[in-house]
């Protein structure tokens, strides 16, 4: 299972990016899809995620300005980044849960950049 991260970026305060993870390889079971960030010395946190069923979860510092979606045909979900902070500068990585019989597997992309200049 291979997962590509792209869509980061330098946006000025106030701005809108849409990061996109296409995933690929023989997945039978996802359990999720989300999207994590990681800023400067700080431990990664999660930011959104969508199950299989739809429903999605945020992080409170995004909610009202990010959207995470997906598009199974393309076997990829994004996340679109509205009104956009300096706080929001980290490296953004998508993560694929899948369901085995040993439990919750994860998986991991290579990170794409955000920085939000003020």
């Amino acid at each position: 299972v291979q997962l590509q991260a792209s869509g980061g970026g330098l946006v000025q305060a106030g701005g809108s990016l849409r990061l996109s993870c296409v995933t690929s390889g023989i997945i039978f079971n996802i359990k999720a899809m989300n999207w994590y960030r990681q800023a400067p010395g700080k431990q990664r946190e999660l930011v959104a995620g969508i199950t299989s069923g739809g429903s999605t979860n945020y992080a409170d510092s995004v909610k009202g300005r990010f959207t995470i979606s997906r598009d199974t045909a393309k076997n990829t979900v994004y996340l679109q980044m509205n009104s956009l902070k300096p706080e929001d500068t980290a490296v953004y990585y998508c993560n694929l849960l899948e369901n085995t019989a040993w439990g919750p597997v994860g998986y991991w992309g290579q990170g794409t950049l955000v920085t939000v200049s003020s």
